[in-house]
C-alpha cells in the first residue's frame, strides 16, 4: 500500500497527543505572550474554545484517505473519459504560521475499470486540508492518494487559494491567490488533456 494511504489510527494519534490540559495551558501562554491577561473575564474560556477548534480544524490527522477511496463501482457502462469535481471548498492552515488559507480545488481522473463515489473525492481533499499544510504539498498528496487507490489512467488537481499569512501579516497583499497544479499519467503526458482540464476548471 502506498505510504500516502496509510495513516495512524485514532488510538495511535491520541497516544502521541499532549493532554487537553497541557494544550489549554499552551493557549494561555500564547495569550500572555500576545500581551493580554488569560485570566480576565473575556478570555477565561478561550483556551477551551481554541482546543476544541483545533480538534475540528485538524481532524484530518485522525482520518485516512485510503478508507474513503476503498469502495469503488465497476459498472460504468464503458465510460472512460474525464470524471471531474469543481469548486471543492479548501479550508486549511499553513504549516509556517498556522494561518488559514482558503480556496477551491478542482480534481479530475480518467477511470480504468471502476469509479469511486464523487463525494469521496471531496472527502479526500478535506482530509488533507484538515492538517497543517503547504498548498504545494497538499496538491500533490491529493493526486497521489487518488492515483495509488484507484489506479486511473491519470489524475489532475488544481488548487486556487488565498493565504492569510500573506494577506493579514507580512506583505499585507489582499486578493492575491496562489494556484498549484499536479498532473499524473495521461494528464501529464497529453497537453490536450491538460488543456481540457484547465478549460473545464475555468483556467484555460
Amino acid at each position: 500500500m502506498s505510504e500516502i494511504l496509510k495513516w495512524r489510527s485514532p488510538e495511535e494519534a491520541e497516544q502521541k497527543r499532549p493532554s487537553r490540559e497541557a494544550a489549554m495551558e499552551a493557549v494561555r501562554t500564547l495569550i500572555a505572550w500576545a500581551g493580554d491577561d488569560p485570566d480576565r473575564e473575556g478570555l477565561k474560556d478561550t483556551p477551551k474554545r481554541v482546543v476544541e477548534a483545533y480538534r475540528e480544524w485538524f481532524r484530518g490527522y485522525d482520518e485516512c484517505p485510503g478508507d474513503e477511496l476503498s469502495r469503488v463501482f465497476e459498472e460504468v457502462g464503458g465510460y472512460d473519459d474525464i470524471v471531474m469535481l469543481k469548486h471543492i471548498d479548501v479550508e486549511s492552515h499553513c504549516e509556517h504560521h498556522i494561518a488559514p488559507f482558503l480556496g477551491k480545488a478542482f480534481v479530475a481522473y480518467l477511470p480504468t475499470e471502476s469509479v469511486v463515489g464523487i463525494s469521496k473525492i471531496a472527502r479526500v481533499v478535506e482530509i488533507f486540508a484538515k492538517r497543517l499544510q503547504t498548498q504545494e504539498t497538499m496538491t500533490a498528496q491529493i493526486a497521489e492518494a487518488i492515483n495509488a487507490s484507484l489506479k486511473p489512467r491519470g489524475v489532475a488537481v488544481l488548487i486556487d487559494a488565498e493565504h492569510q499569512c500573506m494577506s493579514t501579516r507580512g506583505v499585507h497583499h489582499k486578493d492575491v491567490t496562489t494556484v498549484t497544479t499536479t498532473f499524473t499519467g495521461a494528464f501529464k503526458d497529453s497537453e490536450e488533456l491538460r488543456n481540457r482540464f484547465l478549460k473545464l476548471a475555468g483556467y484555460g
